[in-house]
């Protein structure tokens, strides 16, 4: 009987571990473009 070796399939990189890096620019960026949706909001329905 033979027997086949076979390595561990590597993990497919996952999308959170891809934005991780990113979130110390990700984060203000997205709390302005927040702040600026809410206040044309408010200046809208004034």
């Amino acid at each position: 009987m033979s027997t086949h070796a076979t390595s561990p399939a590597a993990p497919e990189a996952d999308a959170v571990e891809k934005i991780v890096p990113l979130m110390p620019i990700v984060l203000p960026v997205m709390g302005g473009v927040l702040m600026f949706l809410l206040a044309f909001i408010a200046v809208f329905m004034a």
